[in-house]
């Protein structure tokens, strides 16, 4: 029976060559020089830091830019609410989101029920979604309606069996 996996992943090399790319950047730029602008990455979170909110707004900017050249889908990226940090600075954290949260798996299984496509049923292993059917054609349907609808989560489809 063929199947296939929705996953939301992560490629953390494209993120920290992301991250390194935009305190580049930052460091260099002529409208950053004096503002103790900076990207840090951490395990599961960008932390990004300046002078003012218009300055980290700029930085996130960047941050973005380089993310997207990258190939990172910015909806993997959750930012939090910009803080008052020491010194009149301001910090802004970013959560990475990587896999299938329950709600969200939840969700994209209502959605591939609801497509009403004979035979194609799908069930939760872990942080994936396992989507099967009994036709080739009727997977790749599921497939096209999955891209076609915005979850919020960056999906990828993988290990697609006959």
């Amino acid at each position: 029976m063929p199947s296939f996996d929705v996953v939301s992943e992560l490629d953390m090399q494209e993120v920290r060559n992301a991250v390194d790319q935009a305190s580049r950047e930052i460091a260099n730029r002529y409208d950053f020089k004096g503002t103790d602008s900076a990207v840090e990455l951490g395990d599961a979170q960008i932390t990004m830091r300046s002078v003012s909110e218009d300055r980290l707004k700029a930085v996130r900017q960047v941050l973005e830019e380089k993310l997207v050249k990258r190939k990172v889908s910015l909806k993997a990226v959750d930012y939090g609410r910009v803080e008052e940090a020491s010194g009149g600075t301001a910090r802004q954290t970013a959560a990475l989101v990587a896999g299938i949260s329950t709600e969200k798996a939840k969700a994209i299984n209502k959605f591939v029920k609801g497509l009403g496509i004979k035979g194609v049923q799908s069930q939760v292993q872990g942080d994936q979604l396992r989507v099967s059917g009994k036709k080739r054609d009727d997977l790749q349907a599921a497939i096209q309606a999955l891209r076609q609808e915005d979850f919020g989560i960056p999906l990828q489809f993988s290990n697609f069996r006959d």
